[in-house]
């Protein structure tokens, strides 16, 4: 098969002199993931979300701006006669998702990734089993309406919507209306909403008496660990019945009610650990407000209450992650909500999903001055140990994530900030020159723990501000899950010994 037989046609092509506002909207119109810029015939240019998301993060105007800022100039692009499997190739080395197809010099068509999908529908099924790689990286087993993550172009989304711009100009509690109502608040509904689910930020109250003994069973324990037992506590004590018998608004019920008060456990088990006395919720402050306000006790500064939203809408959803996955598997059997979130829970505890913004501002401490980062940066890189922050499962470019929280942490100011963007500039080149062509960035853990420790989070408090956003997400996949179910239930590839080895007596 060769590029001819898959490409995509008519492209659909901008101009160097458009403003980028009339690209994106060509774009939404026609539901593509790019324009190809042109003069006449000829393919000058490409622009894609993730360059729109680029602009977006530098805070530029796409009413104003001309495409040619913001396109990437003189493209690599493929002729139609080249075989398909080298474009792919061509594609994954690069990361690009799109590559105008040109005939000479002129523009007859555009391959993407998804284009070249149809190269996996020919291929045997057995040679497909043997394919599949380790971990599962890239392999589909769902349908989803959600969100999705486009690790080579450096983008995410909830529902049809940019999850940085989301960031940028709404509220948490808009983006869990979205998230479990397919569709952004009106004011009136949102003010429903928030009406509905502030009394559920109450721990109910037999709960409550029993949070004391299980800080006090613990007292070094992780907060995650202890979020585990309250949130199955709670479940119990509610009467949470499994999904399988539940009707869809009985089940949306109970997801707000855990959403809602995971933040509360939370900030009341990290206080009972201390000694000190747990903060009830405030209804008349906003989510993230609210959250810092039961952590210390104080109603925090409009800036730092802001700087946490955004954090937190940035990590309320990516994709099918370790912990999301693990919460549509359990409500694959049919287990009820509580369940689900406990399993969730569990799997982003690990170290190399949820655990890693304290770690990353724990490196920056290692490293202590910007004098020190070269020769620490390198003595890391060779010894093979991971530098925290850096590098991501999904992406091979930017993570978006990060670079809408750079610009928070700018916003925020203090003096972490000009020290993380100069390691994180250093390591950037020391990597790229001890590890060439292996592309390593910063993740949303890196400037994460600068964000919130600007806002007066305590390290220990960085992974469970995580999950409390996280939570949203994973009720809404198990919302999603259990409204079309289906038991998921992959197979392995067996490597022991060839069976049946006749079995021995007992010596």
């Amino acid at each position: 098969m060769n590029v001819a037989e898959i490409i995509s046609r008519p492209v659909v092509t901008a101009t160097a002199t458009e403003t980028v506002a009339t690209a994106a909207d060509r774009m939404r119109t026609q539901g593509v993931g790019s324009v190809v810029v042109v003069d006449g015939p000829r393919a000058v240019g490409i622009l894609t979300e993730r360059d729109l998301v680029r602009l977006s993060a530098e805070g530029a105007d796409p009413a104003n701006d001309p495409v040619s800022r913001w396109m990437t100039r003189d493209p690599d692009c493929v002729a139609p006669d080249l075989d398909a499997t080298v474009a792919f190739a061509t594609l994954a080395e690069h990361g690009y998702r799109h590559i105008p197809v040109v005939d000479g010099d002129v523009l007859v068509g555009l391959v993407s990734m998804r284009d070249l999908m149809k190269v996996a529908q020919i291929q045997p099924a057995e040679h497909l089993a043997h394919e599949v790689p380790r971990g599962l990286e890239g392999v589909v087993v769902a349908e989803t309406e959600i969100g999705d993550v486009r690790g080579l172009e450096g983008f995410y989304h909830y529902r049809q919507y940019d999850a940085v711009e989301l960031a940028e100009k709404r509220t948490l509690e808009d983006v869990w209306y979205l998230l479990f109502e397919g569709e952004l608040p009106t004011r009136a509904q949102r003010d429903a909403f928030l009406a509905e689910v502030a009394p559920l930020r109450e721990i109910p109250a037999g709960v409550k008496d029993v949070l004391v003994d299980v800080a006090r069973a613990a007292p070094a324990a992780p907060p995650l660990d202890l979020l585990r037992t309250a949130v199955s506590l709670m479940g119990a004590a509610l009467g949470f019945r499994p999904s399988l018998d539940l009707t869809a608004v009985e089940l949306r019920a109970q997801g707000l009610r855990v959403c809602a008060v995971v933040p509360t456990l939370l900030c009341a088990l990290h206080r009972l650990q201390r000694g000190l006395d747990v903060v009830d919720p405030d209804p008349a402050l906003p989510y993230a407000a609210n959250y810092l306000h039961m952590m210390s006790g104080k109603v925090p500064a409009p800036e730092n209450a802001r700087g946490v939203e955004q954090y937190l809408i940035s990590t309320v959803d990516h994709g099918f992650n370790a912990s999301t996955f693990t919460a549509r598997v359990i409500t694959s059997t049919g287990a009820d909500l509580a369940a689900a979130i406990v399993g969730a829970i569990g799997a982003l505890s690990g170290p190399l999903h949820g655990g890693a913004p304290s770690r990353a501002l724990d490196m920056l401490d290692a490293i202590g001055t910007i004098e020190n980062a070269d020769r620490w940066i390198r003595d890391a890189v060779v010894r093979g140990d991971r530098l925290m922050g850096f590098g991501h499962r999904v992406y091979k470019t930017d993570d978006p994530r990060s670079v809408m929280l750079r610009s928070v942490a700018e916003r925020l100011g203090g003096p972490n900030v000009a020290f993380a963007e100069a390691v994180e500039e250093r390591a950037v080149e020391i990597l790229a020159e001890l590890k060439p062509g292996r592309k390593l960035y910063t993740n949303v853990e890196f400037y994460a723990g600068i964000v919130m420790d600007a806002c007066g989070v305590p390290r220990e408090m960085f992974t469970p501000t995580f999950a409390s956003s996280r939570v949203i997400g994973w009720t809404a996949h198990v919302l999603e899950q259990a409204s079309d179910n289906r038991l998921i239930r992959p197979s392995a590839h067996y490597t022991g010994p060839p069976p049946p080895v006749p079995v021995p007596e007992l010596a």
